[in-house]
This record gives structure tokens, sequence and C-alpha cells, in this order.
């Protein structure tokens, strides 16, 4: 299970990690020992997870808020539990909660399972962590734009850090899935298009979440989702059939998890779609043939939310007893909230329809994860550590500095940007004095509060006195916007800002589109606002690409700063006045329209191609192209850009005749020539011309991140093993081909030197 490594040198300072699949013959032990002890409700009990409260209380929601009130102290409601709850846990009927993050409660429930069940096997407690928990990150996607991965494993530490103070030992993140269709709203979440990428940024997070030594003194576990191609969702439409080829599952969806695996994961969990026709929760091909066999891959699988139970709407099980006896035989080990394991498990095992070894083995899986997490020795949190550590001035500032890093340059013409701290502006938009979307979707464990406006960091810049504010119209309401008023702030300004973009409820799950431009009547803004012929820059907020020609075309400065977190104010006004160089690139391209989708860089070429990217069929008839649009996204994969210019030049490849057991080696000197100290995520990019099935026209084989001063220029040296060169060939067996290739050093997917090599059968 090894992959290619980014290639990514840095100077951040990055911690030990745990790693969960290393086999330890005690704690295997230990394992074997409690097994043998276990009746089979109490092994059932451990395959299930769910939500241990009960349905909403209002009387006891005001009693308690009433009581906190007389002892004048703030008020945090906490739920009550089932009625049935600590029955269950005396028995051994639950091992694992899902999403509680209240100490008390945790304690609470590990107390009666460690001081009056039969064998004292302590809960493990899941949670999504998505993009931090109460410190919040950058959406994912926009975290991905840092190029960063060592940077981005300390934000994965610090979601750790708060999340396991908070009794968290299991996080549902990294999300790993590679997607391509912007309309599909869980492209927030993970890293892009790109498998290479998300190979890189899979291990970080991974690394990150299992670090050792937290200051609970506790351990976490990953839990990289959503395995498989869950992101291939036909139409964008979440929760939709997928239909993919075996050969792209294992080239393009599968790496990132082979990654995250590689780099200690502890856990996966299935994803909610279907592969040729099976859905994954009980898919063999996926969790057995793959996974146990293949992969050797000793972690455990836990279910997406009731997927279970959705094997019968999907139409592979006739009821939720058929589902359970499909999933356990396939290899999923935990249930999540569905209760089909607990419910149908033990008839079906009497009935042999279901042999004991199945339940055994799942069970051990999940055994083993407790061990090495220390749970039977630490099951209790400390009640104290979570005020003392929620965002913390160190976790704060990193959280700056990911915002700051993660924010794409798309457009500055005439050098508009940055701005000068003397200019007047209109400040025009529904997000610059907004705080809640700035924390993007899936950030449960949010406040508000904690973030920092567009507003406020533009304060730090600016006295009051040269700047106005008016928000115009609202995120997505059609009610009629303010646009007098727009208009007459614009008229006084230098230069207008406008703050525009989706809404945190607008992507993530559950939260697809069929069109990605500005919602509402953003852009009757927009329109009005640019008649007056003022300069405008604009600040971009969204979870995804967004279709936005015309937009882009009537700015002269676009910043894409994505659901930005808790810092994504101050963030932003560090880049608009120039105190932080922007250095993003995209790792998702943004489409034209969305008759392009899907529009990516690692296409295949066709029987009749375009000669030239973008050329339409006017002048090239019977090819590959659109009559009425160019093929090439509106900013490709890769894109970004700086108030600095780097040049490339003397691209040299060492041995342009390689054996299979050879290294690639690649140079290109890479030069600052403008004059601001700026960094650039320099890419190679590598195309196989033929082989026995077809290849992409690009792929990306590395990066790295590289600071210069101005006039300053560097080497930047790659070294490629040509066995990270292969693919899934016409015998479905990974393999790497003599041929020849082709090979690019550029600051993007688009555009670089290029070079010629060729591998050899010797």
């Amino acid at each position: 299970m090894t992959l290619p490594s980014s290639a990514n040198p840095t100077n951040t300072a990055v911690s030990a990690s745990n790693n969960y699949n290393q086999l330890d013959p005690a704690t295997e032990a230990r394992v074997e020992d409690l097994l043998s002890q276990m009746t089979l409700t109490e092994k059932i009990g451990q395959l299930f997870q769910l939500n241990p409260f009960g349905p909403f209380d209002r009387d006891h929601f005001e009693a308690q808020k009433a009581e906190a009130a007389k002892a004048e102290r703030p008020f945090h409601y906490i739920p009550q539990l089932r009625h049935d709850m600590e029955d269950l846990l005396r028995e051994g009927r639950i091992g694992s909660f899902l999403n509680v993050t209240i100490p008390s409660v945790i304690n609470h429930c590990q107390r009666i399972i460690m001081e009056e069940s039969r064998l004292r096997i302590p809960l493990i407690v899941g949670s999504d962590v998505i993009h931090g928990y109460r410190t919040i990150f950058p959406i994912p996607l926009g975290e991905s734009a840092t190029w960063n991965p060592a940077l981005l494993e300390q934000a994965s530490r610090v979601a750790a850090e708060e999340a396991s103070a908070a009794g968290v030992d299991w996080i549902y993140a990294p999300m790993v899935d590679i997607a391509r269709d912007p309309r599909w709203g869980r492209i927030a979440e993970g890293a892009g298009e790109d498998p290479f990428v998300g190979m890189a940024m899979a291990r970080a997070r991974v690394r990150g979440f299992q670090s050792t030594d937290l200051t609970s003194g506790r351990r976490i576990a990953a839990c990289p989702k959503h395995y498989i191609g869950y992101g291939a969702a036909e139409a964008g439409r979440d929760y939709n059939t997928t239909d993919f080829s075996e050969r792209t599952l294992r080239d393009v969806y599968l790496p990132p998890f082979v990654a995250a695996f590689d780099a200690g994961a502890g856990s996966v969990m299935s994803s909610f779609n279907e592969i040729s026709g099976v859905p994954a929760t009980a898919n063999p091909l996926v969790l057995k043939t793959i996974l146990r066999h293949e992969l050797q891959w000793p972690g455990l699988v836990v279910s997406d939310y009731e997927s279970v139970a959705e094997l019968v709407p999907h139409g592979i099980a006739a009821d939720l007893k058929d589902a359970a006896r499909l999933s356990i035989l396939a290899g999923l080990d935990i249930e999540m909230v569905s209760d089909g394991y607990p419910k149908h498990l033990p008839e079906l095992i009497e009935s042999g329809e279901v042999p004991l070894a199945a339940v055994d083995e799942a069970v051990r899986r999940v055994l083993r994860l407790k061990f090495r997490l220390g749970l039977f020795e630490n099951p209790y949190t400390d009640e104290t550590l979570a005020d003392k550590i929620m965002l913390r001035p160190d976790f704060r500032e990193l959280a700056l500095e990911v915002a700051q890093e993660s924010m794409v340059l798309l457009k500055n013409e005439a050098d508009i940007l940055p701005l000068s701290p003397q200019t007047r502006l209109a400040v025009i938009g529904p997000l610059a004095n907004n705080r809640a979307d700035l924390l993007g979707c899936w950030s449960l464990h949010n406040h508000p509060e904690d973030v920092e406006t567009v507003l406020k960091g533009l304060s730090v810049y600016l006295p009051e006195d040269h700047w106005e504010y008016v928000a115009g119209c609202a995120i997505r309401d059609e009610a009629p916007p303010d646009i007098a008023k727009a208009v007459k702030a614009a008229e006084a300004a230098d230069v207008v800002l406008l703050v525009l973009g989706e809404g945190a409820n607008m992507s993530g799950e559950g939260h697809s589109r069929t069109h990605l431009g500005l919602p509402g009547r953003q852009q009757e803004l927009v329109d009005a606002v640019a008649a007056t012929g003022k300069p405008l820059v604009c600040v971009l907020m969204s979870g995804r690409p967004l279709v936005i020609p015309q937009l882009n075309e009537q700015v002269q400065a676009l910043l894409a700063a994505w659901h930005g977190g808790i810092r994504a104010g101050r963030a932003i006004a560090d880049i608009l006045f120039g105190t932080v160089n922007p250095s993003g690139k995209l790792t998702a391209s943004w489409p034209r329209s969305e008759g392009q989708i899907p529009v990516y860089y690692a296409h295949k070429n066709t029987g009749r191609p375009a000669h030239e990217a973008g050329t339409k069929q006017f002048a090239e008839l019977f090819k590959s192209v659109y009559i009425d649009a160019p093929n090439s996204p509106l900013f490709p994969f890769g894109f970004g850009l700086s108030y600095t210019q780097f040049a490339y030049s003397n691209l040299k490849v060492e041995r342009p005749f390689l054996g299979l057991d050879e290294t690639l080696i690649v140079s290109a000197t890479v030069t600052n020539c403008g004059s601001h100290a700026g960094a650039e995520v320099v890419q190679l990019y590598v195309r196989d011309l033929v082989g026995s099935v077809t290849r992409p026209v690009k792929e990306l084989k590395g990066f790295q991140k590289i600071s210069l001063q101005p006039g300053e220029q560097q080497t930047v040296r790659f070294e490629i093993p040509v066995c990270k060169l292969g693919f899934t060939g016409w015998d479905m067996n990974h393999r790497v081909e003599p041929g020849d290739f082709k090979v690019w050093i550029g600051p993007n997917s688009a555009t670089g030197l290029e070079g010629d090599f060729a591998v050899t059968a010797r």
C-alpha cells in the first residue's frame, strides 16, 4: 500500500502520528481473550452505533435554562438520554455513539459500562469534524488550495486537540472522494478533482487527526470517507446513482483511500452509492476483494448514516433483515444508526444464513481499535479541559495562516490589487458583514460569534471614514435589493469591494445545485454597480467552483475566498492590502457553464480531439468540441495568481531513457521576476502517449511550494520512480508499460515547459 509522496518540502513543523494498521501481537492476544468471553448479544452490541439521546423535550429544556439563569452561569443544554439507554449499556448492546460531544454525558455512559456491565468494553465516540471542531478552518476544498500538506496536518491536529477534549475518539474525516462535478454539494468537503492531490491531503489529514501526545492524553482515530466513488454521483445530485468502470475505481477513486491507509487510518466509512449495481455498504468487491485480500488492510468499516437500511430502497434487499445479511457478509463491521444488526443478526446466525465467524471477525476489528486507542485504560474525559483548550491563541493564528494560503487570486487586471490604505472603499454585498456563512458547511460545533467578518478585517487597514458598507441584497432571497443605496455608495468611492457568493447552507451534504452562478439577485446588484464605471474588486465566497463568466468580465480583480472559517475576514483584508501575497491554487477546475460539467484537466483525448483547448466547432468541424463554447474551463486546475510574476526556464530531463526500476528526474528553474516576495506551487505533469488502454492527456505526479524573494531563482527538482507511472491495464492488473512520455513543469495544468522521456523494457 505505497503511493507517491507529494514531494512538498516545507518548514512547517509536523508531529508524530499513531498508526492503527500495524498489528501488535500483544493487542491481538487481548482481542482474542476478550472475544472468547463474549456472548452473541455482546458481540452484536459492538457492531451497533447510535445517537443515545431521546426526542427533544421542551419542558426539560426550559428547566435547564431556568436553572442556569438562577445560578448565573452560561446555559448549555444537555439532552436527555433515551429511556432505555442505561439498560442497553449495562447489557453490552451498544458499542459506539454518534456525534455526542458533551463530556459529562460521555463519562456518565462510560461509567455505567465500566462499573455495571459484565465485560466493561468502553464506548468509542465518533463525530463529524470536517474542517475544525471549535476552531473552524476553511472548508477542505479551500484548505486543499493551499497545496501545503504539512500546514493541513497541523490544522487537523488542532481539530483533534479540541475534539478529543470534548470526548471524541473517532473523527469521521477526511473526506477523500474525488469530485469532478461542482454541482455536487459535497465537493466542498474534499480536495477536488485530482487523485495525486487527494493522496497528499489524505495522508496529511490522517496524520494530523491521529497525532500523538494530544493535550487530553487521549488518542483519535481518523475515518476517511466515503468508500468509494461517491463523488461520481450522476448529475451532481447527492446520493444519486454512480456508474464507472473498475479501472476508474482503481486509478481515480481508490488512490486517496490507499494513501490514508498508508498513513495509518484506523477505519473507513462506506459510501451511500452503488458500484456496478451493488451499493458500497454491501459490496464484496470493494469491502473484501480490494480492502481485505488485495490491500491486506486490518481496519474497521463503518456504514454511513442508515446506509444498511437504505439497501432496501436501493432495491437489492427485500427488507432490513436481508440488508443486515448482505452487509455483514460483504464485510461491513459497524452499522450506523439503523438497527438491522441488533434486530436480525441473532436469527440470521441461528438459521445459518450468516456464519458466526463473520460476526467474530467484525468484532475483532472493533476491539482492536478500542485497544489501540487506549480506551480500556482511559475511558473517561476530563470535563474541565474543553473550556481551557478551545480557540487557543495559537489555534486562531493557525486558522488565519490556513485561510491566507487557501485563497486563490483568479484575476488582477492592471494590478488593481493590493489596495492602498488611502483608498476610499464602497463595500457592497451580503457576505461582507456576515459571520455564520463564513463557517461553511459541516461546522457542527461552531459558534458564529468566533468569526471575524470582512468588515472587521478591513478595519485593521482603513479608518471608518474611508469606507461605507451596503449589503445591497440578501444571499439568495428574491426580495428587491437595495440597489439605489449601493450605487450611491459606489459613486462616492475610489474602488468598489464586492463580497458575494453562496451561503454556508448551499453546499455540503444534500445541497446540490443545477445553476452555479451567483444566487438570488446578486448578479443584478453587480450589474447596477458595474454601470457606475468604478473599478470593481470581488471577493467570492463559495463551497464549490462557481460559473461566473459574466462576473469575471465585469470585475478588475477576483479573489476566491471559499468559506474561510473563523479568521476569513482578517485573511481577506491581509490579501487585499498586500500584507499577504496570495499563493493559493485551484484543486478543481471552474467551468464556463454548467453544460461543460464534468470538466477536469485529466480527461481522455478521444479519437477526434480538438487541436487546441478551447477551439470551437466552427473552426474544427467534426471534432470533440462544442459549437457554442470552448472546451477549456474558465479557470483550470492548478491555476492561481500572485502579486509577483514567476518565470519558468531551463527544463532538464536528466535521463531521457529509463528502465522500469529507475527514477525519472526532472528539474526547472523558477525565477521571481516581480517586485514582491511570493510563494509558487510548481507542478509536474506527465502523459503516457501510448498505452494498452487509453490514458489521460495529463496527470499530476509532483508539486512543490517554494518561496522566492524578488529577483531570486531556484532550481526545482522532482524525482518520480518509474513504478509510480503505472495504471490499471486491460487485464485489470496494475502495470507500467514501456513507451514514450511527455513531461511538463509549470504553474498550472494548462501551461508549462515541455519535455520528453521514454521508458524501456530493460
